[in-house]
């Protein structure tokens, strides 16, 4: 007789390995969150354009490679391709505190760095986002989640408070070899994940091109997909224009330290954490629906805190404003995204989630490159204040698209195995399961 699938994921092995993997490469990865752009900025006398660029050099990967990469994914053992992505990203990093502690550091050579490092990124985020699913159950997709996602909350929190006071005595280098370290542990323990995995056989391979036609056909022709693929793309494209400049904004034109800039991550990265506490007990309160379209709202309304803070600086201190609307805006951002991350992997199928993963990076995260060229240019010749306003107004606009929607009126949410719910709100059972409900 099996052995029944654990009542939690407390108790499961490949996951508590899986989820220690990505904790020590979040860990790494908030290292060089913060000590890259410092690097940038303070060494090699970064400007706006040039941290526009840098920018989308780490996500250009996903404009160019992103629809492939989900067809290869989906041909090939994810726990692999977790492995050779974290390797690739070590050797990259690896040669960067190479250069940069011989001198010959540049911001050319960043920007082919954030090249290689975007590429591995591609296919490990599809990878991890497809693997998830296979490796836990459809009924602990969520608990998953919340706990990878929790993860990420408190590396955020912890990471950059300590490595702000690490850059008083240490160089930004040293601590981007800190993270050279945590991805070559992380790909240790991800070697020791038991779960067996099988390739698809050779004679089921669709070709390439109609392969990625198929994920993109799912999200486009799929109703509340479409809305969700739409609105969160429109809100990455302003978002990226206003985190390309966060650290600039944060050193130059608030005239902070880069201390203070860990300890200002650091407190808005706190919501993070209570997002992530919340977000089961949240979702069932508010429901699967509205919390998707009511946190994809307030985010905007949060992030004008930045903007704010420097109109008010005269009257309230910048930091405790940036802070106290950081802190706010990462609880719904952490809220919107366990949410929707959820529910993209309940409703697809098994055979097409790294392509669905890769179409939906596609379609969002393929705007980021450009997005942070024109915040580097719009910052540039008006402001990096007026940019910030450009971000709120455009995340705004984004929400709208699905707070007008059915989003706001389903308390549950349809999975690969329950109904289908049309933008006009009908319902259509297409299998047995759960029906969606509205109240």
């Amino acid at each position: 007789m099996p052995t029944p699938p654990p009542i939690t994921l407390r108790g499961h092995r490949d996951f508590q390995r899986l989820w220690a993997a990505d904790a020590l490469s979040q860990v790494g990865a908030q290292l060089t969150a913060l000590a890259l752009p410092i690097y940038a900025v303070r060494y090699l006398g970064a400007d706006e354009m040039a941290m526009g660029y840098l920018s989308s050099s780490q996500t250009i990967a996903f404009l160019v490679l992103g629809l492939p990469a989900g067809v290869w994914v989906d041909r090939m053992r994810k726990r692999s391709v977790l492995i050779w992505a974290d390797l690739l990203r070590a050797v990259v990093l690896g040669a960067v505190v190479v250069v940069a502690m011989l001198g010959y550091g540049s911001m050319p050579l960043l920007y082919v760095a954030g090249v290689a490092i975007s590429v591995a990124t591609v296919f490990f985020d599809i990878a991890h986002l497809s693997y998830l699913p296979g490796l836990v159950g459809l009924a602990h997709i969520s608990e998953g989640n919340t706990k990878l996602q929790a993860t990420y909350s408190i590396a955020a929190v912890s990471v950059p408070a300590v490595g702000g006071a690490l850059l008083r005595v240490v160089s930004s280098p040293i601590l981007i070899a800190v993270n050279v370290v945590t991805y070559v542990v992380s790909v240790v323990i991800l070697g020791r994940i038991r779960h067996s995995e099988d390739r698809p056989p050779r004679e089921q391979y669709i070709p390439l091109v109609p392969a990625m036609r198929e994920g993109l056909a799912f999200i486009v022709r799929t109703p509340l997909l479409n809305r969700l693929v739409f609105a969160t793309a429109a809100n990455a494209f302003f978002s990226t224009m206003g985190f390309a400049m966060f650290t600039y904004y944060i050193l130059e034109t608030l005239k902070r330290d880069s201390a203070t800039l860990g300890v200002i991550m650091t407190a808005s990265a706190v919501g993070g954490i209570l997002g992530a506490v919340i977000a089961r007990r949240a979702t069932l309160w508010v429901g699967e629906g509205r919390i998707i379209a009511l946190s994809a709202l307030a985010s905007p309304l949060l992030f004008a805190g930045l903007p704010l803070a420097w109109h008010l600086r005269d009257a309230v201190s910048p930091v405790v404003v940036v802070i106290c609307a950081g802190f706010a805006m990462q609880v719904s951002v952490t809220l919107f995204n366990v949410s929707q991350v959820s529910f993209r992997q309940r409703l697809c199928p098994p055979e097409l989630l790294g392509r669905m993963n890769a179409s939906f990076r596609f379609l969002v995260w393929g705007t980021m490159p450009f997005s942070g060229i024109v915040g580097g240019v719009i910052a540039d010749r008006w402001g990096v204040v007026t940019m910030l306003w450009v971000v709120v107004v455009g995340e705004v606009v984004a929400a709208l698209f699905l707070v007008l929607s059915p989003f706001v009126t389903l308390r549950d949410l349809p999975s690969r195995v329950m109904e289908t719910v049309h933008d006009d709100g009908s319902a259509e059972e297409s299998r047995q399961d759960r029906p969606s409900t509205n109240e």
